[in-house]
């Protein structure tokens, strides 16, 4: 398991940890959605870099009107 597939795996984890996986139950369900976190986890891999936050962070301050 490469650095990615771990971080995807806790990220999907968290998901499913939560009211979302009461919604959704059936675990036949759920293998589509581990494998469009897998190609997102690929396409995007800045998502799931652990900078992330301040990304997000500059990228809103930067779409923020100027008062």
């Amino acid at each position: 398991m490469g650095g990615l597939e771990a971080e995807e795996v806790h990220w999907l984890e968290r998901v499913q940890m939560t009211d979302l996986s009461h919604l959704v139950d059936d675990p036949a369900v759920w293998a589509p959605i581990h494998r469009i976190a897998g190609t997102l986890d690929k396409a995007l891999p800045e998502l799931f870099a652990p900078d992330y936050d301040q990304r997000l962070e500059a990228a809103r301050q930067r779409l923020r009107p100027q008062d």
